[in-house]
C-alpha cells in the first residue's frame, strides 16, 4: 500500500493570551469541518494524514506543535491539563480532535475539558501508569522512574534525538509497518517532522514523555463525549491490550481493532477514522 503525504496547504503561528506561540499546519479546505490533530511522539506539525480523504469529507485537519516543539514556543513546567486551553485560545470553537500515538493523552484532555465535540485515539499510548504490574519490565521501569523522579526522567529522555527516536520506532515496528514507513516520500515527510520538532532541542519531547508516562490528571470515567480508538491487530507497543482496557474506562468509547494493520493505521485508514469522527 501506498502511502500520500502531502505538504500543508496552509502554515501558521497563532499568539496566545500570555505571549507564547503556537505553530500549527492546515490541510483540507479552510471552510472545513476543524480537526485538531495532536501528533505522535517527536514529531512536528509537518506530518498530517489522509490526503485527499480531508478535502473529499470537508475536514479543516489542523496539526499543532506542543510547547517546545516545532514552531511553539516552550511553556516551562506545562501539563496535560494545560494543553486544552493553549488548543481553545486558537479559536476553532468546538472541534474533534485526532491524537496519534502520544499525542492520545493530549487528545483525551481536550476531550475531558469539554472542548471537543468528538475524539478518535489512534494507536493511542496508553496510561501505563494504570497497568501495576501488568507491563514488560522495560516499561515498568521507566514508570516508576517517572513516578519517583520525574525531573531526573526529563533529563534522561532529554538525551534522544530524531535518530535515536527512528531506530526505537522503525526497526522494532511489524513488517506491515516497515513497509509504509521505509516509502522513500514517508520517510523523507516523517523525518522532516521528526527533525521540526526537535529544532529547538530535545525538551519538548522530553516533557511530552514524562507527561504520558506519568498518571494522566482526568478521570477517563468521566469523559462524556464519544471516543473511537483505533488499534492495528499486529501493533503491541501503543498499548498494553491494544485499548482493551481503556476503552472499558471511557464511557461508550468503541474500540475498532484493525484486521493486518499496525502502528501506522493513521495513515492506512485514513478515511474510516475520519469518517466516524464527524460521525
Amino acid at each position: 500500500m501506498t502511502i500520500t503525504i502531502t505538504p500543508p496547504a496552509r502554515l501558521g503561528r497563532t499568539r496566545l493570551p500570555g505571549g507564547r506561540s503556537l505553530g500549527w499546519a492546515e490541510w483540507g479546505p479552510a471552510a472545513g469541518t476543524p480537526v485538531v490533530l495532536c501528533p505522535g511522539a517527536g514529531t512536528s506539525r509537518w506530518l498530517g494524514f489522509g490526503a485527499g480523504v480531508v478535502d473529499e469529507l470537508g475536514v479543516r485537519l489542523i496539526s499543532i506543535d506542543r510547547p517546545g516543539l516545532g514552531d511553539s514556543d516552550p511553556d516551562p513546567g506545562r501539563t496535560l491539563s494545560s494543553w486544552p486551553a493553549d488548543v481553545a485560545a486558537l479559536g476553532l470553537g468546538e472541534v474533534r480532535v485526532v491524537g496519534f500515538s502520544q499525542g492520545a493523552p493530549f487528545a483525551l484532555a481536550c476531550a475531558s475539558a469539554g472542548l471537543a465535540r468528538r475524539a478518535a485515539i489512534v494507536s493511542g499510548a496508553d496510561e501505563v501508569a494504570f497497568f501495576g504490574e501488568g507491563l514488560p519490565d522495560r516499561v515498568r521501569d521507566l514508570v516508576d522512574f517517572v513516578a519517583a523522579d520525574p525531573a531526573g526522567a526529563e533529563k534522561f529522555f532529554g538525551s534522544f534525538t530524531p535518530d535515536a527516536l527512528w531506530e526505537m520506532i522503525v526497526p522494532g515496528s511489524p513488517e506491515t509497518d516497515r513497509s509504509i514507513y521505509r516509502q522513500p516520500d514517508f520517510t523523507r515527510a516523517y523525518r522532516r517532522a521528526m527533525d521540526e520538532a526537535f529544532a529547538q532541542g530535545p525538551s519538548g519531547y522530553a516533557r511530552d514523555t514524562v507527561l504520558a508516562m506519568g498518571r494522566w490528571p482526568y478521570a477517563l470515567e468521566e469523559v462524556s463525549v464519544p471516543v473511537d480508538l483505533w488499534y492495528g491487530e499486529m501493533d503491541t507497543g501503543h498499548s498494553p491490550d491494544q485499548g482493551a482496557t481503556l476503552a472499558r474506562r471511557i464511557p461508550g468509547a468503541r474500540r475498532h481493532l484493525v484486521p493486518g494493520a499496525g502502528g501506522a493505521v493513521l495513515w492506512t485508514h485514513a478515511e474510516p477514522i475520519l469518517r466516524a469522527l464527524l460521525g
